[in-house]
């Protein structure tokens, strides 16, 4: 079975993640996130043209992925399964307003993966549809950049090492961070290496 490489890229900086908000689909990149992105294309690493043949690159919906995505200079096909957590109630505000506000349902989300005291989506929901997108990739022998999210990645990390879902707080990802997997059979392989120019995906 021919191995699948995979590069989930976290999106630039929005105004939410700078201020700890929960974000929604409309987020779109600030000015620094926008001239990091770009700045990331001009190393060369990212480039389209990098993805080699055959290479495809997928994007979540939200504004921030697809701009993340063009600053790159790339031209992804949207993939609903990298879609953010649906925050429901919650889009648009602070940890802290929350905090203040409702402090047992931010307890109990954060200490309960498997509740969605905001009305809207839970982890445990994020982890199972991004899971089944991850299985449905390995053994294609393709070459994938998908633009994500944060959050996302941090359930992909833990999905594809099998560790329990509460360890997705244990994993921090930063904006344009690059998470590098490589599936093959039934199991995905966690790549860790230095950054090069010209390196495979």
């Amino acid at each position: 079975m021919t191995a699948t490489s995979l590069r989930l890229v976290a999106h630039g900086h929005t105004a939410a993640l700078r201020r700890a908000r929960f974000g929604g689909p409309d987020d779109g990149l600030d000015e620094g996130g926008l001239r990091a992105a770009l700045a990331q294309a001009h190393t060369g690493s990212d480039r389209r043209g990098q993805l080699g043949e055959g290479g495809v690159c997928v994007s979540s919906p939200a504004s921030a992925a697809t701009q993340t995505a063009d600053a790159l200079g790339l031209l992804p096909s949207i993939e609903t399964a990298l879609a953010d957590c649906d925050y429901g109630d919650w889009a648009g505000r602070s940890f802290e307003e929350i905090a203040v506000e409702q402090p047992q349902a931010l307890h109990t989300w954060m200490s309960a993966p498997e509740s969605a005291p905001h009305g809207g989506e839970s982890v445990a929901a994020v982890r199972e549809r991004v899971g089944q997108w991850l299985d449905g990739q390995r053994g294609r022998g393709q070459r994938i950049t998908a633009i994500t999210h944060p959050l996302v990645i941090r359930v992909a990390v833990v999905h594809v090492l099998d560790l329990p879902l509460a360890t997705y707080r244990q994993v921090d990802v930063e904006p344009l961070a690059i998470v590098r997997l490589t599936g093959r059979g039934a199991r995905w392989q966690l790549r860790l290496g230095a950054p090069q120019a010209h390196s495979p995906a």
